[in-house]
């Protein structure tokens, strides 16, 4: 059974796959083995909630790739991804999280017959998905192989975006305003946060006329008072209270593709600090969002953003910003380029980005973000179009 719906053309399919394939001669691969699911969806179109299995995409020189996982799960691959069926390779169900036996030993039988037995074979080493285990399962299975790191390989690759990427990341953007003005409008205190959230799904998941909702890579975030302190707390049952802010941290999902989006909102009157927290942290942002030109570099962008902020006598020691796109749970950053003072990394039209200056200090949080597209010239389109301000009700 072929693909149902491939969210991109074979064209672009035939592009991904060439960008990865040169990289691999220039490290002298004569295959790569791609475990994060962001990746092989990038070059398979593979969709499916089976991470949580080992599984991947083997990309060979001169052939199309395989899709390999567990057997339950290849019906779904021949669903999703671009290749025939013959790309589509299962493992049996004794594999799966057994004591015995691993599935890289199957996937060494699959790299054996692609005659890479002895050959250099590249593994994302540093993913989520790959683990310990398995990398020593993998070479024990194969041991007249050289299996070297390649992690974030494919991640470099899908820096640039295509228009038709862009055009998703606009529609999820569509989704992040709509979910962002929603909890603005029901936000009050009182209100329990889980009820909020709930309104949250309910407008990630609908979406907007057009563009069908997709789960996010992160569940929302919006700790309040001093929980705010920490930018990584869910929610609970607890209410909303006069006299704190709360951020946000959401983002609408279309097709896989997000475009975060961050605003704080304060119940009741923000006392000074707050105020002169968020006035220097809008002007950071101002002054990053010019600096996020091509032919500028990462760090560019968050010396500007600091500049405003340490004359405000606001220290904050963490990168401001991270490319994004195409993400699985449980991060929807893409993990290559940090937008830091130490990244040099000199930017590129449409790359893609979350420009994330949250501040998080001893009791109190405050964040203001925008997704941003590098603009052949000029500053950097945003892609979502709401006031960069705190909220106040």
């Amino acid at each position: 059974m072929p693909a149902i719906d491939l969210p991109f053309s074979p064209i672009e399919y035939s592009r991904r796959l060439e960008l990865v394939r040169s990289e691999m001669a220039v490290r002298n691969l004569d295959a790569l083995f791609v475990t994060d699911p962001s990746n092989q969806a990038w070059l398979t179109g593979y969709d499916g909630w089976s991470f949580y299995v080992h599984q991947g995409v083997i990309v060979l020189p001169d052939a199309d790739p395989i899709w390999w996982g567990r057997n339950q799960d290849t019906n779904g691959a021949l669903r999703t991804v671009w290749m025939d069926a013959d790309s589509v390779r299962g493992y049996a169900d004794g594999f799966v999280q057994s004591t015995e036996r691993h599935p890289m030993q199957d996937l060494a039988v699959h790299l054996a017959a692609a005659g890479v037995e002895a050959g250099r074979i590249g593994v994302e080493m540093d993913n989520y998905y790959y683990s310990a285990k398995a990398h020593a399962s993998l070479c024990e299975s194969l041991p007249k192989a050289q299996v070297v790191d390649a992690t974030a390989l494919v991640n470099w690759k899908r820096g640039i975006k295509s228009e038709p990427e862009l055009a998703f990341m606009r529609k999820a953007a569509l989704i992040s305003e709509k979910i962002v003005d929603g909890l603005i409008e029901r936000v009050e205190p009182g209100v329990p946060k889980n009820e909020i959230v709930a309104e949250i799904y309910r407008d990630a998941i609908r979406g907007v006329d057009g563009a069908w909702g997709d789960y996010p890579a992160i569940v929302p975030l919006l700790p309040s008072g001093s929980d705010a302190a920490a930018p990584h707390l869910t929610w609970d049952g607890r209410p909303f209270a006069t006299g704190e802010a709360t951020f946000f941290e959401i983002s609408g999902c279309y097709r896989r593709y997000h475009a975060p989006f961050c605003r704080t909102l304060f119940l009741g009157t923000p006392p000074d600090f707050l105020k002169r927290a968020e006035a220097a942290l809008i002007e950071g942002l101002e002054a990053g969002l010019d600096k996020a030109r091509a032919g500028n570099r990462a760090c560019d962008v968050a010396n500007a953003l600091a500049a405003p902020l340490e004359k405000a006598g606001i220290e904050r020691g963490a990168r401001c910003g991270y490319p994004i796109g195409l993400s699985y749970p449980p991060d929807w950053g893409e993990r290559t380029i940090s937008l830091r003072a130490e990244d040099e990394t000199v930017l590129e039209p449409n790359m893609t980005f979350h420009f994330m200056p949250g501040l998080w200090m001893k009791d109190w949080g405050i964040e203001i973000t925008e997704s941003i597209r590098i603009r052949e010239d000029g500053a950097a389109e945003t892609f979502c179009n709401r006031p960069r301000q705190m909220f106040v009700k």
